[in-house]
């Protein structure tokens, strides 16, 4: 462990990566936490509340896939890049009307949707750069820092951002916080952006140009025509289905209908499960010997013990109870995306890698909102101790058909051949 840790950190490459990403996760931390709050400030109406939030997230799974493309055709960094100024300059004007007190609901609206919208064009950019910037031996070491240090700012920047923004009673007060908190957001995007300048990352022909469309369509035919990969896509998409719904919906009405202290005990429950995705891509990424013979056989292995958790988590009646079944909860499925993310990024081409993480990514986020419906859906007739034993016994039900009939368990960690582009 000692010895991949040395060779991660004596990267300068990987040091840039991990210094100024996480430094914009911190700040995305403080927008994410105070842009509700300034909603709330300009209207107490949840719908509008409710929209403003699915404006930064409709233009993300509209056009991810057309910034995959774009990632493709020019580079992972040049795109990144972009969004980071684009960011800085978006947040700065954000920051600069509220603290002016000019800010207005349609002026909130528009600059979500453009936030929105570059995420659309960094999240496959950010997915597909490490690859290009790290040896392909330290790629699951450093998905698993860099996961890591996203789920531990995921914990501490909720409550920084919340010091800062309600650091005064007085309404002039509280703005003042919320405009301070989107200009730390808007310096910690331009501080990103020059440590980003600083990488420097392998160099590969530009490819022929092609339509974007066309673009896309190719990589859905890869990825389609290449078993392992479509078998991936597809059990993914049925696991975070399944699990999904029941974590965002059915745990706060567990925690609102059993347990005594309420919000509190869902807080601690939700603490104890980033708490253990953290150890879990710890874990990961230093220890990426500690598994099964295949990566497919290590996660059918995991999610039937998530299973059996998940039969468990209906009967919960105290906070200790939910706590105890969350964090290894949690563990596992830190572990196991931090494997089979590093393993998307040495599986794919790398002139596809945009287009395919992209695909991936769309699959999951795509997913959540329809699995989160779906369970509300189902609590309206069942109770949650159902709703929990239904789900845990579908999750057990997709192990066992991607166990017999799919090629997920011979998936192979280091020895995999990408998939041709043609």
């Amino acid at each position: 462990m000692n010895d991949i840790r040395r060779d991660l950190f004596r990267n300068a490459n990987f040091r840039w990566l991990i210094g100024g990403g996480t430094l914009s996760m911190l700040g995305d931390q403080f927008t994410l936490l105070a842009l509700p709050w300034l909603v709330m400030s300009l209207s107490r109406d949840p719908l509008v509340l409710g929209t403003v939030l699915a404006l930064g997230s409709l233009p993300r799974a509209l056009f991810i896939l057309v910034g995959g493309a774009l990632v493709d055709r020019h580079s992972p960094k040049a795109v990144l890049m972009l969004t980071k100024w684009i960011n800085v300059a978006l947040l700065g004007l954000l920051a600069a009307l509220t603290a002016s007190e000019a800010i207005t609901l349609p002026g909130v609206y528009a600059l979500t949707l453009a936030i929105g919208l570059a995420t659309a064009f960094s999240y496959p950019a950010g997915s597909a750069i490490l690859p290009q910037s790290v040896p392909a031996s330290l790629i699951q070491p450093a998905n698993g820092v860099l996961m890591g240090a996203r789920q531990l700012v995921m914990l501490l920047g909720p409550v920084l951002a919340g010091l800062l923004v309600s650091g005064g009673r007085e309404p002039a007060l509280q703005g003042r916080g919320l405009a301070l908190a989107f200009a730390f957001d808007a310096l910690s995007f331009a501080v990103s952006a020059w440590t980003l300048s600083r990488v420097r990352t392998i160099a590969r022909d530009p490819p022929a140009p092609q339509p974007v469309l066309d673009a896309i369509g190719q990589s859905l035919r890869v990825c389609w025509q290449d078993r392992e990969l479509r078998a991936l896509f597809l059990y993914f998409s049925a696991v975070a289905f399944f699990v999904g719904g029941p974590i965002q919906v059915a745990l706060p009405v567990l925690a609102a209908e059993r347990l005594p202290s309420g919000a509190a005990a869902l807080g601690v429950m939700l603490a104890t499960h980033g708490l253990g995705a953290l150890a879990g891509m710890a874990v990961s990424g230093l220890r990426p010997q500690w598994r099964l013979s295949t990566l497919g056989g290590t996660v059918l292995l995991i999610d039937t013990v998530a299973g059996g958790v998940f039969l468990l988590f209906g009967h919960v009646h105290t906070a200790w109870q939910g706590a105890l079944l969350l964090l290894p909860l949690g563990a596992l499925g830190g572990f196991v995306q931090v494997a089979v993310y590093s393993w998307l990024q040495r599986r794919i081409p790398p002139e596809m890698l945009g287009r395919a993480m992209a695909l991936f990514m769309f699959i999951v986020m795509g997913l959540a909102p329809l699995a989160s419906a779906a369970a509300g859906a189902a609590l309206r007739v069942l109770d949650v101790t159902s709703l929990f034993t239904a789900a845990a016994l579908c999750l057990l039900g997709v192990v066992a058909l991607g166990t017999l009939f799919t090629p997920i368990r011979r998936i192979a960690y280091l020895d995999a051949v990408p998939a041709s582009p043609g």
